[in-house]
């Protein structure tokens, strides 16, 4: 059996979308059926993108350091694909929702992390742990 997640979302005009998740983020793209959806490999996740009008809501919670929108999805990256990530975005002109901050400074669970929304406005959380052997401890 295999562990990978499948999320479907509204992702408004596919041409306009797509773009964002492999040029910005560096996805690839799988199945599909044109101009209703496509599958993103979402670092190892299958995303699929649906051609839609709605966009999701999202409202803010308070968590921890701050209020964050939910609903979002995100990514939990390397070191190295986070910053590969983060320039494209700033190749890209995209401006983000909340800017790159540090969490949880000296603690095990520290971590850089930022928002940013893709074209239909879902929200997207992409971090990267200092160690990340501490998410899921065997214990």
């Amino acid at each position: 059996m295999s562990a990978v997640l499948h999320l479907a979302i509204p992702a408004g005009d596919l041409s306009t979308t797509l773009p964002f998740y492999t040029d910005v983020l560096g996805c690839k793209l799988g199945n599909r059926e044109e101009g209703r959806w496509v599958d993103v490999n979402f670092w190892g996740n299958e995303l699929t993108l649906h051609q839609s009008e709605e966009k999701l809501p999202n409202v803010r919670h308070d968590v921890d350091m701050g209020a964050v929108l939910v609903p979002h999805f995100g990514i939990h990256l390397t070191q190295e694909d986070f910053d590969a990530v983060k320039g494209r975005i700033a190749a890209a002109g995209l401006t983000y929702i909340d800017d790159p901050y540090r969490r949880f400074e000296g603690d095990k669970y520290e971590q850089e992390t930022f928002f940013i929304a893709d074209p239909n406005n879902n929200v997207l959380e992409i971090k990267t742990m200092k160690n990340p052997e501490v998410l899921w401890p065997d214990d």
